[in-house]
């Protein structure tokens, strides 16, 4: 006969589960001896080992007293099933590892290689990583929202960054990046941006300028994110709606509130 510790231990399991097991009713409590103690035979030990096994498959308990006491060939059938269960289960996790295992790999956890491609294209163009960290950011919910436009949107962000008066407005907005919205050279940068979207728009016309056709609330979120991580494009905006343009993520043409030059967009910085 066995105490209740020395069943625990044949079992595999801690004498707090055997008397929680006891608890939920599926392993009946003996009589206690002479001494106030509970005695267990080999009988107990076998059922706590298949209550334990079960458990450990991920059988709900509520399912265990179900099987204990079902007949031989009910419980072959719930067993194949548990097992049929159980290899999905590995199925899953092995797909969650490879996932891990890309995310340690970088960016192409959450974005497809079209666009992990464009940030490393902008990386070595030597952008800001905080610029590509907006980017990618911007580019996680778009993807999300619109899977099915992406290659088409990034087909255009290609064709622009081969233009080489637009990767100079990125590294000149990346020697921005620790300036203060006071800095006045934030309005230098201002003219820059309003001149080469005015030309886009005059040689391409208005409708490439903004063709992304998402709803006002994501346009907001993606600025949101843009201007928390690249805080002087909050004041950059501002000053681009003076010359004509407003928006970040949606670009759209207002009535400028002063007058201004097409300035060269040779960098000053």
């Amino acid at each position: 006969m066995l105490t209740i510790g020395e069943l625990a231990s044949y079992a595999g399991v801690t004498v707090r589960a055997v008397r929680h097991y006891h608890a939920k009713g599926l392993l009946p409590e003996p009589e206690r001896d002479h001494s106030g103690y509970r005695r267990y035979d080999a009988g107990a030990a076998v059922e706590l080992i298949k209550i334990r096994t079960l458990a450990e498959a991920g059988v709900p308990l509520a399912r265990v007293r179900e099987l204990l006491q079902a007949r031989e060939e009910e419980f072959a059938t719930a067993v194949a099933d548990i097992d049929k269960r159980l290899r999905a289960d590995i199925r899953q996790r092995q797909r969650h590892r490879e996932r891990i295992a890309r995310l340690a790999a970088g960016d192409g956890l959450t974005l497809p290689p079209e666009v992990v491609d464009y940030l490393d294209r902008l990386r070595a163009l030597g952008v800001d990583e905080r610029i590509v960290r907006a980017e990618h950011d911007g580019w996680i919910l778009l993807a999300a929202h619109s899977p099915e436009r992406v290659p088409e949107w990034m087909a255009r962000k290609r064709e622009q960054i081969a233009d080489p008066q637009l990767i100079d407005f990125f590294l000149t907005l990346s020697q921005a990046l620790d300036r203060t919205a006071g800095d006045p050279r934030l309005a230098e940068l201002a003219d820059r941006l309003a001149a080469y979207i005015t030309r886009l728009a005059e040689e391409k016309g208005e409708d490439y300028v903004d063709d992304t056709d998402i709803e006002p609330p994501l346009v907001k979120l993606m600025d949101t994110l843009a201007f928390d991580t690249v805080p002087p494009a909050r004041r950059l905006i501002e000053l681009l709606k003076k010359r004509g343009w407003t928006g970040w993520t949606k670009l759209e043409r207002v009535e400028p509130t002063r007058a201004t030059s097409t300035p060269d967009l040779t960098p000053e910085f």
